[in-house]
């Protein structure tokens, strides 16, 4: 479940964008394409042509403007087609922010289909989602879920999915309220700045998560339903998957803490869960707080 069936999505206006490139499974992007979703967009280096699911191949065309979205009226539509929950989540989180953020401007949602261009590079499933700053754009390729649970054995359900379109969300918001400008790039590490905005986002994501069942549509209904426990556990593997040490060991075997970017599994666990629990709040202190209290204590 996790939208309500009733809701009314049908305003969500996201464009599909792409050309239909093959989709990268077990045998395209492997383990390189996971560290290339971790890397590549930190560090403004697209890294998608050394991945086998990130070549286009000149095949087809790539619309600028792309397709709207179809059947996607319902949040019963959200709940059984991907491209719809992603599409949906848009209207969910704009109307949440748009109540903590004075003069809040929404980003841009591109659902991609195979590749397709953006400001920061390449867009596409082996580059994994991102949000790239200069367009104001979230780009998205839902195949990229298939990924998490073929590679790391992720079940990368419904609530997942949302955390980690609502961690981009996020990253727009660090945009829009200067964090971004704050804290600019400094490297990588444990204590990095990078580290530090991931995190953040990572509880931008709880703290909506814990708010999205008071969102309504347009006629009053509510767009979600509360989360049951084993959505919510489901969010944090995600979060888990992700994390910098669980991937160095799934791809090497041994952890590397210096090439840090976006925090252990532990901390990127902690955080979404404060949110959870405690909303926005507490999120500014993954800036304030000393390193080594980054995580759970």
């Amino acid at each position: 479940m996790t939208f309500n069936p009733d809701a009314d999505v049908s305003d969500n206006n996201v464009r599909r964008r792409g050309r239909g490139a093959v989709v990268a499974g077990a045998g395209g992007v492997g383990l390189l394409g996971i560290i290339a979703l971790i890397a590549g967009p930190l560090l403004g280096i697209d890294l998608t042509p050394f991945l086998g699911g990130g070549d286009t191949g000149g095949g087809g065309t790539s619309s600028s403007e792309g397709t709207l979205i179809e059947n996607c009226d319902t949040g019963q539509d959200a709940n059984e087609n991907v491209d719809c929950r992603v599409a949906s989540a848009k209207l969910v989180l704009n109307k949440y922010w748009s109540e903590q953020v004075d003069g809040y401007t929404p980003p841009e949602l591109v659902i991609v289909d195979g590749a397709t261009s953006s400001a920061c590079g390449t867009a596409s499933n082996a580059a994994g989602p991102f949000y790239c700053p200069p367009d104001q754009t979230v780009y998205i390729d839902p195949t990229f879920f298939q990924l998490m649970q073929q590679q790391f054995g992720a079940s990368a359900g419904n609530l997942a999915q949302l955390y980690i379109v609502g961690h981009e969300w996020g990253h727009h918001i660090q945009n829009i309220t200067g964090y971004m400008d704050k804290y600019p790039n400094n490297g990588t590490g444990p204590e990095s700045n990078g580290v530090r905005m991931e995190l953040q986002a990572d509880c931008y994501a709880g703290a909506w998560i814990g708010q999205m069942t008071r969102q309504k549509d347009k006629n009053g209904v509510r767009y979600m339903e509360a989360p049951t426990e084993a959505e919510l556990k489901d969010a944090v593997n995600a979060a888990y998957t992700v994390g910098d040490d669980h991937i160095q060991q799934q791809s090497g075997g041994f952890v590397s803490p210096e090439s840090f970017t976006h925090g252990t599994s532990d901390q990127r666990q902690y955080w979404f869960a404060n949110g959870y629990k405690n909303g926005l709040d507490v999120c500014a202190a993954t800036f304030t707080l000393p390193g080594d209290q980054l995580g759970p204590q």
